[in-house]
């Protein structure tokens, strides 16, 4: 059994947190209840996919079951592989970076969320990235977004992240520009 399995190794002391990555509702519920009820520890942690453009993974049924739980979400692609950072503007924009192709399937939801997330920047005087993140951090069950970074220096926009404070109407507008 997959729950005493893990069980046995937080007991060993050879993990800490349980985590599970890319369950949905019904399987991460299912997992949780078989080991509470038998006495087992519980995942603790989820990993599925989540930024302001691409929401499916983590849907509001998700979101309530690890609210309720106590379960951390922590998104990956927060940035959307580097989409939500704005330098992909345009198809010659992806065909200019190496990671071009990877961003296609973010690309032309992205375009109706950049605008938001634009006006959202100016008003803060943030960086996109870090604007993006903001909101990441605002949503309910979420611990810590995962943002890639491939240099040092963009490490900066999760730092300013945590400390942006984003208005409920910024909010507002970001979340429903990626509906």
């Amino acid at each position: 059994d997959v729950a005493a399995g893990f069980d046995a190794l937080v007991k060993q002391g050879r993990v800490r947190e349980i985590g599970a990555s890319n369950y949905d509702a019904a399987r991460l519920g299912e997992l949780h209840a078989i080991a509470l009820a038998g006495g087992l520890t519980p995942f603790t942690v989820l990993q599925n996919e989540y930024n302001l453009v691409e929401r499916g993974s983590y849907p509001p049924e998700l979101q309530q079951l690890c609210v309720e739980r106590g379960i951390a979400m922590l998104p990956w692609f927060g940035l959307a592989a580097g989409f939500l950072t704005g330098k992909y503007r345009s198809r010659e924009d992806l065909e200019r970076y190496n990671r071009g192709s990877s961003i296609e399937r973010f690309f032309d939801k992205g375009l109706t969320v950049l605008p938001a997330l634009d006006a959202v920047a100016e008003e803060t005087g943030a960086s996109l990235g870090a604007v993006a993140l903001a909101w990441l951090l605002r949503q309910p069950g979420i611990a810590a977004p995962i943002a890639s970074a491939s240099k040092p220096e963009q490490l900066d926009i999760q730092f300013e992240a945590l400390e942006l404070e984003l208005t409920a109407e910024q909010l507002d507008r970001l979340t429903a520009a990626g509906a």
